[in-house]
């Protein structure tokens, strides 16, 4: 199986979509109370749905790139604001945080070969 997509909670959809297409997402489909996005490179997408509260769940949304100071860098001029700037973390991938406009946690990352791979991988 493959991940088709993950689908976030909106409280102010129209603001969300905004946040998400700042970032440079396409969104692809819209509905009075759903969104939905393509992400800038491979075959992923993601949506958004309009709630009347934020969940009480931790969501995190994983959006990888190889490029993450670079991204982080013209996100910071755009007027993003991180939770996390860009360091290295003890399990070898780069991260940085940021939340969207209803809190959900979004982790901008590049793990290399230790993405699938990392040194304590599970034998088959």
């Amino acid at each position: 199986m493959n991940l088709n997509q993950v689908t976030l909670p909106a409280v102010d959809l129209p603001r969300s979509i905004d946040f998400y297409l700042r970032m440079g997402f396409k969104q692809i489909v819209g509905a009075p109370h759903y969104a939905r996005f393509e992400c800038t490179t491979g075959d992923s997408t993601f949506s958004l749905h309009q709630v009347a509260h934020p969940g009480g769940g931790h969501h995190v949304v994983y959006f990888e790139t190889p490029e993450v100071d670079a991204e982080v860098r013209r996100l910071l001029v755009a007027g993003f604001q991180f939770t996390q700037l860009p360091r290295d973390e003890p399990w070898l991938w780069r991260e940085a945080r940021l939340e969207d406009p209803s809190g959900n946690v979004l982790c901008l990352f590049w793990a290399g070969e230790a993405r699938k791979n990392p040194p304590w991988k599970l034998k088959d």
